[in-house]
């Protein structure tokens, strides 16, 4: 894997330690190997080892202090686990980038631990994480945190209620945190992204050809992280999508005539926000 080109993050003001939370594919790894290049020193964390030790062995190999943590976000302990690995140096830079969603269906008929993880890892992850670490750059004054977000933040989707009511508290809390802790000296940005070709949704049997590529979204929350509170991936057909469904007229109506599409017509689903931005 080449070295990318640094987006050129102050390390005075972020660093000199970035910790990013779902770091070991996709936007994650992208985040970890931009910031790499920028010459920060990473924590990286994620459930699986594997896939967290070889990436880790990437960004050593050119250079970078990287320590790792595998850790079960859904878990209660999670925030715990990962100050083992952080309470002896100094995080300027949080990178909230966990939250995927690998199941749909009705929320009265899933089981609790399925849309349990899904609120533990997106809401209670970011609060605890963003407490922890945010109250450290605070007394520092200086620092930055990028909390992963998504278009359906804007749009409550039937067999996704957990999921996307999930994404709609970070967006919200994200906002509230940007305007607390400006003051303070820390930014933060809320990172919304729509279709991008990660592992995840490859394994899903996503049309990821159609998808945003990671780099792109990583090297866009970075180059934003001062223009928050919200920043919408420039994707072709997000900013679109997020104002035809960000509306507060009709909302009956827009629930019901744009829900997240299944994933058997995703690809043609792309091709409409597309189309949206006339492209």
């Amino acid at each position: 894997m080449p070295i990318l080109k640094p987006v050129g993050m102050d390390l005075t003001k972020y660093g000199p330690w970035a910790l990013v939370i779902g770091g070991s594919e996709g936007v994650g790894a992208e985040f970890a190997r931009l910031l790499a290049a920028d010459k920060f020193n990473l924590v990286l964390v994620a459930r699986k080892a594997g896939p967290l030790e070889e990436l880790a062995e990437e960004l050593r190999g050119q250079g970078a202090e990287v320590r790792t943590a595998s850790v079960d976000l859904a878990q209660g302990d999670a925030l715990a686990q990962v100050r083992k690995v952080t309470d002896d140096i100094e995080v300027g830079l949080l990178i909230y980038n966990a939250g995927a969603n690998n199941t749909r269906g009705l929320f009265v008929e899933l089981p609790e631990e399925v849309t349990g993880a899904v609120i533990a890892i997106t809401v209670l992850g970011q609060a605890n994480f963003t407490r922890h670490y945010g109250a450290l750059m605070a007394g520092r004054g200086r620092g930055g945190i990028i909390l992963g977000g998504s278009l359906s933040s804007y749009l409550g989707s039937p067999t996704l209620a957990a999921y996307t009511g999930a994404k709609a508290f970070s967006r919200i809390f994200s906002e509230a945190l940007w305007a607390e802790c400006a003051p303070l000296g820390v930014d933060v940005l809320h990172l919304n992204i729509g279709f991008t070709a990660t592992p995840a949704m490859a394994r899903l049997g996503m049309p990821v050809k159609l998808a945003e590529p990671p780099e792109t979204v990583a090297r866009e929350g970075l180059e934003n992280i001062a223009n928050g509170p919200v920043w919408i991936v420039s994707t072709p057909g997000n900013v679109e999508r997020a104002r035809l469904i960000g509306g507060v007229d009709n909302r009956a109506e827009t629930v019901r005539a744009h829900a997240i599409a299944p994933r058997d017509r995703t690809a043609q689903a792309a091709k409409e926000h597309q189309k949206l931005a006339g492209s």
